[in-house]
């Protein structure tokens, strides 16, 4: 379906509608009950309507696509206000060269292991324009990405520019070995404009702000993968720690978030993945409580902190097109969250580095379909979840019966540009 059907400069138009009904409004039902303020379940129906127009032509790359989604004007994480149900999935231009690529515009990105959202990079925030350079060979290649977060106001009513930038050096050598470093920085301030220094990818974010005198909130992390019959793969990143335990200010706990997984085929129609996760209860929050990696108070990595998770999931593929996924996830979310105020020094020695005040638990059993054809898609997932500590009670319980249903129309249409 999206091998282009001609050479040379082209269009290509895709149309897509669809229908569908849900237990929640939010993307993920495993945010039911987390956040501030909570997520809360309903049961709602939605209607979207999409088109996309692509022009290419020699290196470059041209996208734009606008949806209608009334699923948005119920997300508590959608920060539309005035036509709240319309936004662009995708919006870019692209160059494309043998040894680089630039880009501007709107696409997910998933910095991260595959299926998995990445702990600073991901395709959590609606919407986010940003700026992209890659450069190198297929075995090698150094990436900048650079954003502007939304403007928000300090204490006095000021607006305070905020920006995110990462580095990620990311390499695959003959054998089964992928790797990649990588660093981040969210810098804000009242009429602070993005520093040059902090954009050179040859150098480090965090020894550019000593030498330069002046901050940002620094992440630095790795990921690996190891592929095999059965791959291993990981990512982890450090936001905060402290050497030394001298003052008060040294008692701070420490930051991170890191996963875990393993995936691999079982048979020629059953594939296997398996991971865990755990991100810390401070990760992402910062003594400026501004300089956090937040777009409209959606993570650009995680939407959540203080919380683990262990999930494993089959996907059989039972006829042509038609696949479907058992799951079944254990989910611990402390009472952390990033949109929080960081805590102040003398509360850091009752401030848990993980699972602060009492812990929810929800044991997540679902099972998904998916039946892709050319023209028409059927999703479908449902489950039940069995929660303990309720809303962060003691000893309270529930049940929530979770489910989803969806129908979408495709057409499209390619041509040659004259």
């Amino acid at each position: 379906e999206f091998k282009p059907e001609v050479h040379g400069p082209r269009y290509r138009v895709d149309l897509n509608g669809g229908l569908a009904a849900a237990t929640y409004t939010v993307r993920d039902p495993l945010e039911l009950g987390r956040g501030v303020p909570p997520r809360q379940p309903g049961n709602h129906a939605f209607a979207n309507i999409g088109g996309q127009v692509l022009f290419a032509f020699g290196p470059f790359v041209g996208v734009s696509h606008p949806t209608i989604d009334t699923r948005l004007q119920l997300d508590p994480d959608w920060f539309g206000t005035s036509d709240n149900a319309t936004r662009f999935a995708e919006g870019y231009v692209s160059g494309q060269w043998r040894f680089g690529e630039l880009f501007f515009g709107i696409l997910d990105r998933n910095w991260g292991p595959s299926g998995i959202q990445g702990v600073l990079l991901s395709d959590n925030p609606y919407s986010l324009d940003h700026l992209a350079l890659t450069v190198g060979t297929q075995r090698i290649k150094l990436q900048v990405y650079v954003t502007q977060l939304d403007t928000r106001t300090d204490s006095t009513g000021a607006p305070v520019n905020r920006y995110m930038v990462q580095h990620r050096l990311w390499i695959r050598p003959e054998g089964r070995w992928t790797v990649a470093l990588w660093e981040g920085s969210v810098l804000s301030g009242v009429g602070r404009q993005l520093e040059l220094w902090y954009l050179n990818a040859a150098t480090l974010g965090l020894l550019r702000s000593s030498s330069t005198g002046t901050n940002a909130n620094h992440f630095v992390g790795a990921d690996f993968e190891r592929q095999a019959g059965l791959t291993v793969f990981g990512q982890f990143m450090l936001d905060d720690i402290q050497v030394s335990r001298k003052v008060a200010a040294d008692l701070k706990p420490t930051s991170y978030a890191f996963t875990v997984g393993v995936k691999g085929r079982l048979t020629e129609t059953a594939t296997l993945a398996a991971f865990y996760t755990q991100v810390a209860n401070l990760t992402y929050r910062n003594e400026d409580n501004l300089q956090v990696p937040l777009y409209h108070s959606l993570g650009t990595g995680r939407n959540f902190d203080d919380y683990d998770q262990a999930t494993a999931r089959l996907t059989l593929l039972t006829q042509p097109g038609l696949l479907l996924q058992p799951e079944v996830t254990l989910l611990r979310q402390g009472q952390g969250d990033p949109r929080l105020p960081h805590p102040l020094v003398p509360d850091y020695p009752t401030t848990a580095t993980i699972f602060q005040g009492v812990v929810e638990r929800t044991l997540r059993l679902a099972l998904g379909a998916n039946w892709q054809h050319p023209r028409w898609g059927l999703v479908a997932n449902g489950g039940v979840h069995l929660i303990h500590n309720a809303a962060h009670v003691t000893g309270a319980g529930d049940t929530r019966w979770v489910g989803s249903l969806g129908f979408e129309l495709r057409l499209h249409g390619e041509r040659s540009l004259p």
